[in-house]
């Protein structure tokens, strides 16, 4: 249940500044972490001031966050196979024919519906919480990866010159709703909890969100051409 030694919400800024720094910029994973290391950033910013309630508690949750990420990203180099939620955005990272969009869209949706509600429960493992007392500062930590998602549909949705992909895509990323996913990961919050004495249970519960996360990542990634076909690359 645990992901190991942490880094710090620092140290997690500095690995996905040299992941954007290494990766070609039109990577699918890239796309993503360019996208997550805005809210890092935000988060972080806000950690100075008044804006968390337990600000001890949040660093330790979007440090836990943040490694469920970079995990993938050390897996994936190490040749290992990635986790199910994540499978799809790091197999089709370089396909022709996905958007942008499509991309950060997909790895939110890895990142918030899997792995946001493990590492609200590895975080409370570790302080000794129980969901109810970090459940303020979850709504506000995805208040920000709100805020920023909008920035990023704003910034990567088809202009003038690419009219020909908007109904397609629209119709793609239509499937995902950055409201009903925080919805559904404080309730696999709250349902882990409930099984976390009951080991099969729990590992049962937990594999098969990975995987129904991962259908819809694959969904978001349908690839597109100037027809809106699915693509041949």
């Amino acid at each position: 249940m645990t992901t190991g030694e942490l880094l710090t919400v620092d140290q997690a800024i500095v690995r996905m500044e040299e992941l954007a720094a290494a990766l070609p910029p039109r990577d699918g994973v890239a796309v993503f972490n360019r996208m997550y290391l805005k809210v890092t950033v935000l988060v972080r910013e806000r950690l100075a001031g008044a804006y968390f309630d337990d600000p001890a508690a949040l660093a330790e949750l979007d440090a836990v966050f943040a490694a469920r990420f970079l995990a993938a990203v050390d897996a994936d180099r190490a040749g290992h196979r990635v986790a199910a939620c994540w499978r799809p955005l790091f197999e089709l990272r370089d396909r022709p024919g996905i958007h942008p969009l499509q991309f950060a869209l997909a790895g939110m949706n890895a990142h918030i519906e899997n792995d946001l509600p493990l590492a609200v429960l590895e975080t409370c493992s570790r302080l000794g919480r129980r969901p109810a007392a970090l459940a303020a500062d979850y709504q506000r930590i995805n208040d920000l990866l709100a805020q920023v998602e909008d920035e990023v549909r704003d910034e990567l949705l088809p202009g003038p010159e690419e009219l020909q992909l908007a109904d397609p895509l629209l119709h793609v990323i239509g499937v995902w709703s950055i409201d009903k996913a925080r919805d559904a990961a404080w309730a696999s919050v709250l349902a882990l909890w409930e099984l976390r004495g009951l080991r099969l249970a729990y590992d049962a519960v937990a594999s098969a969100l990975a995987g129904s996360v991962g259908m819809v990542g694959r969904a978001l990634l349908t690839p597109l051409d100037g027809a809106g076909a699915p693509g041949r690359g």
